[in-house]
């Protein structure tokens, strides 16, 4: 029923309508609204998180008013409106914090909105993150061993490292939404799955071993400057160094116990005492440098005790003299006895105590003492050998006696320069604690450069000038001893420090302590997230967790691989295979920002505007250059490590598509590889077959002879282009869903056949002329085929049958006219899978044209898989009688010795002879079916039927009058017309005579010469092919071109059937006119 519409303001519209009219008006709005919930056009609705369907029905009652235009778009789409409240109030859940978020989505009532800016947010917890253990326990050691610049340099390059990454960084976490997940997340969505998951890994190993180092660290604070006396293994017992070793295996493997039952029982007071552990930093960094600030004017008194210029212990003795004087007598203190075999005066002493005075030096001169000078330079020693004041006097003496007992400041490993790199990168690592909290952030694409920025400022600032400042205020030897002994066993930078040591040392640990528990807290929260993206099979059961999502499994492999770290014992062991991990994760965050930044892609849009690709490229070749400059092997194991990973996501992971920059980065170089090779056609020596292979599917969409694409990567073997076509029959828009079930079944069949190569179905109203379309336009630029494959149709002379005779031979003239190789499968069901394996045989080549050489590739190429790989090549040709079959077949020996392949060779003699009567006999038989039909005057259909009828009878005939009395016993019984009212009109007035003369004439007729000649051929060559090949794994034969004259088709496929009549497999190859194989090399 029509209705008339008036545009009126929505304010109105209430007032222009009477009451009767609205109450119509509704009613019809109801019948709609129930219309369009009840039908639609089929496409269901976008699975989004701002599209909620129930609110969308009831907002369709006013968008429909307005946007009618657009109502069927409404069905599938949301409103701009919509769309922008729904992306107005979307947050986002801390990665691992729930387990089942559609269950606890539908329970939560409201959404917290995350309110932590960048102070609270990044720029603290990155600082908590970075200052950390080394700056307590090694940095002063690295200093002294390294001097001054060369320190400088050290911190200098690591943390230029870290800022370029963090600007890297920033660009990424910018682009869009980053959810928790952190590097994980920006890695493997700028540079997908296979290196997301490998870096991942990295990054996840990197952090748990940093939770080892902080143990240790938390350890050797204890048991060094804490309470020495707390150890389990002596050092008089075992060596010192392998008694502090087993000291530190005990107690870590007790503190990760006990710290994995916190983390596990009550993961929100690890949160809690976070800010408490920053406290802890922050205060011991002041007292650093009130300590600095005091030196200038108040140095403490730290004597140093030196014996020459060697450096003594003080843990043994108290007074720095060899004897003192009491009452006018002269003592010898502990120092002597130390050295000598007794404490009298005359008693047998070291050489070099003998030679030496002892004397006693300020171990912190202060900041205006001009120390610095003396410590500018580096001073790398071997393991073992006793840390020397460079400018003081001293006498050598003797060096026969072993000096392990003796109380000097030994260095306990071999320090060189890539060493101290290795153990001073981890102090840097830290700043993604700022994107990994991005979903609490208020505005995380603000707060995360900034905050992240600011702190590896703020830290790279206390690093440098702690390095001036340690070497411009302590004596170079203090800076060289590792665990403060010639200090009273003191923290060394703790003597530095004001009011007390002890805020240096309580600070440093309870600043590892917590470092070390939140490492173990976010640690198996990156696995569970990568388990939980499922493309890496064999880590998906640490997703599951507690039921509030509390990653148990994980915890528990996590505390393993720590427990793999405290068993080194070393921190100056472990260091450096974290900064492996860490530096491998920095490389490829740098590497993602570089490549979406060349590749330009339209969703590269980032806020934070200041990188640029060649900062990124700088930094990835920094990350690599340190992992080498670190330790050589280490990088290698972790590249190992990584490229496993990456090579199993590969293979075995889940296939998934977030629009990583891999995939674009593949495009474009496949599009500069496809410009490249657009020239012209390939080198004789690079031609292989670029396949087309043409499919034949069922009603069901299935494929009909999947062992054509068993056979095709037998053939390809996974090299070159394959590209897998069929056509369906119709109209595009009818046809849509049914072309997605062909797409998709050929494509599973190709996964299970193994062929690789790219699936293309194409809707054409005429089949024919499907296929037309795909010779012509399959494939882009230079990749295109240049070989069709397909099968024989067996059932070419049913009528039913589309892909009928008149098909197949359009089909082979328009690859000849393409210039394309075909390649027609005959009884291609009885082909041998891939899984099938011949043990012995033959595959026989029957060369009677020269076609290019495709009949010499083929076998050869087959013969590289191993289904083929055990067969042998037998190469046969026709030899004529005026041909010299001796010389013909070293001839052909002496050619394929030049190609390199290695065959039998036979030459079969196949002299003219009369034709037989059989040959006769079959040539007549098909030009009287041919001729009757065209006398009957049927319709297409029927004529093709009659024809098959026909055929059917004589076929098993070999004599003339047994084929002449079936023709016409099959004439009165077997003809079926479709009577119209047309053609009975026509029947009734035809003359009688003329048909019944017609008739006479078929049966009077003599066969076309041409015809016969070329039956005798295919009997004889047929007859010679049987005998010679009957019992071969496979035989490839010259096909012959149809003929010009399109009048005989049907008689050309005759021809092919009578060729190929008892073989079991046959391989049909028709050359493209150019030479594809080669004598040269």
């Amino acid at each position: 029923m029509p209705t008339s519409f008036t545009v009126v303001p929505v304010e109105a519209q209430g007032e222009e309508r009477g009451p009767a009219e609205r109450d119509g008006q509704r009613q019809e709005e109801e019948e709609d609204d129930e219309r369009d919930r009840g039908s639609g056009d089929g496409i269901a609705r976008e699975s989004s998180p701002f599209i909620n369907s129930a609110e969308m029905d009831r907002g369709n009652m006013y968008e429909g008013k307005n946007m009618a235009l657009f109502e069927e778009e409404m069905d599938s789409n949301p409103m701009v409106s919509s769309l922008l409240n729904k992306l107005a109030n979307y947050t986002n859940l801390t990665q691992g914090v729930v387990e089942h978020e559609a269950d606890e989505d539908s329970k939560r009532k409201e959404v917290k909105v995350p309110r932590m800016g960048t102070f609270i947010g990044v720029y603290l917890p990155c600082l908590q993150n970075i200052l950390g253990v080394i700056l307590f326990l090694r940095l002063t050691w690295i200093v002294g061993t390294a001097g001054v610049l060369e320190s400088f340099i050290i911190v200098f390059m690591c943390c230029a490292c870290t800022m370029l990454t963090a600007i890297s960084m920033s660009a990424i976490a910018t682009n869009g939404v980053v959810p928790s997940g952190g590097s994980y997340y920006m890695i493997s969505r700028s540079l997908g799955p296979e290196f997301g998951g490998a870096v991942g890994l990295c990054f996840y190993l990197g952090t748990t071993f940093a939770g080892a180092m902080y143990i240790l660290g938390t350890i050797e604070i204890l048991l060094t400057y804490i309470s020495p006396s707390a150890a389990i293994f002596k050092a008089e017992e075992a060596g010192e160094t392998e008694a502090m070793l087993n000291n530190m295996r005990i107690y870590g493997t007790c503190i990760i116990i006990l710290m994995a039952i916190v983390v596990f029982v009550g993961v929100k007071y690890v949160n809690k005492l976070a800010l408490v552990f920053l406290a802890c930093v922050i205060l011991s960094i002041i007292a650093i440098y009130a300590g600095v600030i005091k030196t200038a004017f108040d140095p403490p008194d730290f004597p140093i005790c030196l014996l020459g210029n060697r450096t003594l212990s003080k843990r043994n003795f108290d007074v720095c003299a060899k004897f003192t004087e009491s009452n006018n007598e002269t003592k010898t203190t502990t120092l002597w006895n130390l050295f000598c075999d007794s404490s009298l005066l005359n008693a047998t002493c070291d050489d070099y105590f003998s030679l030496n005075n002892v004397t006693e030096i300020q171990g912190i001169p202060g900041i205006m003492s001009g120390v610095l000078a003396d410590n500018l330079w580096s001073t790398y020693s071997e393991k073992g050998s006793i840390v020397e004041k460079k400018d003081q006097p001293s006498v050598a003496g003797s060096e026969e006696i072993k000096m392990g007992g003796l109380p000097y400041v030994f260095t306990d490993i071999m320090t060189y320069f890539t060493m101290l790199v290795g153990i001073y990168f981890p102090s840097v690592t830290g700043i993604m604690a700022g994107s990994n909290r991005s979903g609490d952030l208020k505005d995380a694409q603000k707060s995360i450069p900034t905050g992240t920025i600011l702190a590896i400022s703020t830290t790279s600032f206390i690093y440098l000038s702690c390095i001036v400042l340690f070497g411009a205020c302590i004596e170079g030897v203090i800076l060289r001893d590792k665990f403060g002994e010639a200090v009273n066993g003191n923290l060394v930078v703790g003597t530095l420090a004001w009011p007390s040591p002890w805020v240096i040392v309580i600070g440093s640990f309870f600043s590892t302590c917590g470092a070390g528990l939140q490492s173990l807290t976010g640690a198996p929260r990156l696995l569970q997230a990568i388990a939980r993206d499922g493309i890496v099979p064999f880590i998906q059961v640490f997703g599951h967790g507690k039921a509030n999502g509390e990653p148990t499994w994980a915890l528990l492999l996590t505390a393993g691989i720590c427990e793999i770290g405290i068993l080194i014992a070393s921190l100056d062991s472990v260091a450096p295979i974290l900064s492996m991990f860490f530096l491998m994760c920095y490389m490829f965050v740098n590497l993602a920002c570089a490549v979406q930044t060349l590749l330009r892609t339209p969703n590269w849009r980032p806020r934070f505007k200041y990188y640029h690709w060649t900062l990124s490229f700088l930094g990835m070749s920094l990350c690599l250059a340190l992992m080498f400059i670190c330790s050589w092997y280490y990088a290698l194991i972790a590249m190992l490590i990584a490229g496993c990973i990456y090579k199993y996501i590969e293979y075995r992971g889940a296939e998934k598509e977030w629009g990583d920059g891999i995939r674009g980065l593949s495009l474009n170089a496949a599009r500069y590889a496809l410009l490249r090779v657009e020239d012209g056609p390939p080198h004789t020596k690079n031609w292989r077959p670029q396949l087309l292979v043409l499919l034949n599917l069922d009603s069901e969409q299935l494929v009909k002879h999947p062992r054509l694409l068993s056979f095709t990567s037998q053939l390809k073997a996974g090299k070159g282009l394959t590209i897998v076509g069929s056509v369906l029959q119709g109209i595009f828009l009818d046809k849509c869903t049914e072309t997605q079930k062909a797409e998709e079944n050929v494509k599973a069949l190709m996964g299970v056949e193994k062929t690789k190569g790219f699936c293309q179905i194409v809707v054409s109203p005429n089949f024919r002329d499907g296929i037309s379309y795909l010779i012509q336009s399959a494939g882009l630029g230079g990749m295109k085929h240049n070989t069709v494959l397909m099968a024989w149709p067996q059932s070419w002379k049913q009528t039913e049958n589309r892909f009928s005779w008149k098909n197949f031979v359009d089909t082979v003239r328009e690859t000849t006219a393409a210039q394309q190789a075909l390649l027609v499968a005959k009884n291609i069901d009885l082909f041998p899978t891939n899984q099938e394996r011949f043990t012995e045989g033959n595959i026989d080549v029957w060369w009677i044209v020269h076609d290019g050489g495709m009949l010499m590739l083929l076998p050869f190429l087959l013969r590289q898989h191993k289904v083929w790989r055990k067969c042998k090549m037998r190469i046969f040709t026709v030899a004529q009688m005026d041909d010299n079959s001796i010389q013909m077949k070293k001839d052909l020996q002496m050619f394929l010795y030049h190609l390199r392949l290695n065959a039998e060779v036979e030459v079969v003699e196949m002299f003219e002879n009369d034709i037989s009567a059989f040959t006769y006999e079959k040539t007549l038989v098909m030009e009287q079916r041919s001729q009757m039909l065209k006398q009957m005057q049927l319709s297409k259909n029927e004529r093709e039927r009659e024809a098959q009828l026909i055929h059917d009878r004589n076929t098993a005939s070999h004599s003339a009058p047994a084929v002449k009395a079936s023709v016409a016993a099959a004439v009165p019984e077997k003809v079926q017309m479709t009577w119209t009212k047309e053609k009975f009109v026509a029947e009734k007035h035809k003359p009688k005579d003329s048909n019944v003369s017609g008739f006479k004439d078929i049966f009077n007729m003599k066969p076309n010469q041409s015809n016969v000649r070329r039956m005798h051929t295919a009997v004889k060559l047929n007859g010679v092919v049987l005998n010679k090949s009957q019992h071969a794994q496979l035989v490839l034969l010259n096909m012959p071109g149809p003929p010009k004259n399109r009048k005989g088709d049907e008689n050309y496929m005759e021809f092919l059937e009578v060729l190929t009549e008892g073989l079991d497999r046959v391989l049909l190859v028709r050359g493209s006119g150019r030479e594809v194989i080669t004598i040269y090399s």
